[in-house]
């Protein structure tokens, strides 16, 4: 439990303590400063603690807001403060140097002009009442921690009331300005992502916040909500895999109540604050697992009514997945560049031009295909038509998507001068999965480094790779030479830091050529069976390579150097496959593709379970992603 200890002098009829309890704290008064100090020593140091004004007047939503809030160690509201242990002992120094100062006969002689009374906490009643000047002893803790160094969140509270009034008069203002407000109303507003896609914003959310309410009230969390997201997916997968018309029916309609769960277990960590490091790994995770599995539902009804579409399943999955990589690699080479949110760039300037426009607002997030969009596009067609159709207009529209976001983001690149930090440049190669064959060419490359652009050097090899494939028949030795020359060229691109205004394109252009390789070689191998050994080793691989965005997005860093050996490496998996199908039959290739995808799918999945269980035990700082719909 959190412990809130509340200073002054309590105030008559206040519902400060019954506020503070119903968020969870344990409420103890103080007197005094000494008396907050005892008190603040007295709670043990694994909880966290709360320091409120017992005169505080304001909604309940902003003490939660201000006092719960898992992903900061400090934080704040006016009239309260409250730090989490990392961030204890900055408090405890603070409070200890405020009880110094209060208690020192100095204190009570300086003169006004003094720097300790010019911190005073100011709070201006921003809601119709007259300014306030109050003397809080949690805003000048507050204040101090700043000085200190130490980050203050501080949240945003738009019509939400938080003051300390200092009179009769001022307090009733305070209190009728409460009154006023809608507290729940403004509560159930923030639940709903302030950026969204079309479908979502205006089919999914008006109804999912009030599911959102209930779950909270029932004591549900976001995570079971989640794995409620993910089994009512699987289901509907199941349902698509029966191949009949009924099936179908009941696997779009599923597929669009996932989807629902899905925003639902957001919009409950947000209306309840319950943000956690596992939950958002969990719901990133849950939702590439729900759609891949959906593609091999669907696959598996059409062969039961006698339609092989696993290659365009693949194919999808394959598009989706770079087109996912070409957006993490495109965010983490703009981070720690102030270019990246100015408009620097004609291209960014047309953006926001277009973005002042109301509808094109819509019609530009609807073209980039968001989750929402490809979920009920994907829903409708299930039921209404055939799986190859569903896929063909799949593919048709990501191939769309991509083409549009990923051509506006070179001409932001060309048009702007690109700062990649150290930081960036490890992020992409870390998003690049080099394994040890490039590793081991790395030496021999930075004492020859060539002079040409690492970018083309990497479009050169991906292109290589996949065109030996498409060249030759099955069983042929040409892909392996090809595979063996984008080894080469793939460790020539990452012999430099990726620091160039494109060089971010270079793990989508790895992605391509690994799960295109192995896409081309089950197809071309042409025995029933190899198409989806192959659907289940590129899932196995897409997993390992979501996993490392969700830690660099996490500032977990990337997976161990170990996994990334044991697994091979991307260059590494892509000539395995090569001379796997040079020396073995079309069969025994369907086998060998089985046994590698249960492999990685197990070294990887026991890794990642086992590092993002721990850091979750450990308490690794909460985080909620509010970025792009995926």
């Amino acid at each position: 439990m959190s412990t809130a200890i509340l200073t002054g002098q309590p105030v008559p009829g206040s519902s400060l303590e019954g506020d503070l309890r119903s968020l969870g704290f344990d409420v103890r008064v103080a007197t005094d400063t000494g008396d907050a100090e005892t008190l603040l020593a007295a709670v043990p140091a694994d909880q966290r603690v709360a320091i409120v004004d017992s005169r505080f007047v304001g909604h309940p939503h902003a003490l939660r807001l201000g006092l719960t809030d898992p992903r900061f160690p400090v934080a704040a509201v006016p009239g309260a403060v409250t730090a989490q242990p990392t961030a204890r002992q900055a408090l405890t120094r603070a409070l200890a140097r405020e009880n110094s100062a209060a208690t020192g006969a100095a204190y009570s002689a300086l003169p006004a002009s003094s720097p300790l009374l010019a911190s005073l906490e100011r709070e201006p009643h921003e809601r119709g009442g007259a300014p306030t000047v109050t003397d809080s002893l949690a805003g000048r803790l507050a204040e101090a921690l700043e000085a200190d160094g130490v980050p203050v969140h501080r949240p945003e509270l738009g019509a939400l009331v938080a003051a300390v009034p200092t009179d009769p008069q001022a307090r009733n203002e305070a209190r009728q300005a409460v009154s006023a407000v809608d507290d729940e109303a403004i509560r159930l507003r923030s639940a709903v992502k302030a950026r969204d896609g079309f479908f979502t914003t205006h089919f999914i959310s008006p109804y999912s916040r009030y599911l959102a309410r209930w779950c909270a009230r029932q004591g549900l969390t976001p995570n079971q909500v989640t794995t409620a997201s993910l089994l009512t997916a699987l289901i509907a997968a199941g349902c698509a895999a029966t191949g009949t018309r009924g099936g179908f029916i009941g696997a779009g309609i599923l597929l669009i109540l996932s989807f629902v769960l899905d925003c639902t277990d957001g919009q409950l960590a947000r209306y309840s604050l319950q943000y956690s490091t596992l939950g958002a790994w969990l719901d990133a995770t849950f939702d590439r697992a729900k759609e891949y599995a959906y593609y091999a539902g669907l696959a598996l009804g059409a062969a039961r009514g006698g339609d092989d579409v696993w290659a365009l399943a693949l194919g999808a999955m394959v598009l989706q997945t770079c087109r996912h990589v070409v957006d993490f690699a495109f965010n983490e080479a703009n981070v720690g560049d102030p270019a990246a949110t100015a408009n620097t760039s004609p291209t960014a300037a047309l953006s926001d031009r277009l973005d002042s426009v109301g509808w094109t607002v819509w019609v530009r997030r609807m073209i980039v295909l968001p989750i929402g969009e490809r979920w009920a596009l994907i829903a409708v067609l299930t039921a209404a038509t055939t799986p190859r159709t569903t896929f063909t207009v799949l593919l048709i529209g990501c191939a769309f998507a991509a083409t549009y976001t990923t051509a506006g983001r070179v001409l932001r690149s060309l048009t702007r001068k690109a700062r990649r930090t150290d930081r960036a440049a490890r992020s992409l190669a870390d998003l690049a999965d080099s394994g040890p064959l490039a590793e081991g060419l790395l030496p021999l490359l930075r004492k020859r480094p060539l002079r040409v652009p690492r970018l083309p050097i990497a479009l050169l090899g991906a292109a290589l790779a996949v065109a030996g494939v498409g060249m030759a028949p099955y069983g042929s030795p040409l892909p392996v030479v090809f595979a063996a020359l984008y080894v080469l060229t793939s460790a020539a691109a990452m012999a430099q830091p990726l620091k160039g205004s494109l060089d971010w394109l270079v793990p989508p252009f790895f992605r391509a050529a690994e799960y295109g390789t192995v896409l081309l070689l089950a197809a071309k191998s042409g025995v029933n069976g190899a198409l989806p050994a192959a659907f289940g080793l590129v899932a196995a691989v897409a997993y390992h390579h979501y996993d490392t965005v969700y830690r660099i997005r996490g500032d977990a860093g990337a997976p161990p150097s170990r996994l990334v050996r044991a697994i091979g490496g991307q260059e590494g998996r892509t000539l395995l496959v090569t001379i796997l199908a040079a020396l073995l039959t079309a069969a025994q290739f369907k086998v060998a593709l089985t046994v590698l995808a249960v492999y990685v799918a197990l070294v990887v999945l026991v890794e990642s379970i086992r590092f993002w269980v721990t850091a979750h035990k450990d308490g690794a700082p909460a985080v909620h992603d509010e970025g792009e719909p995926a």
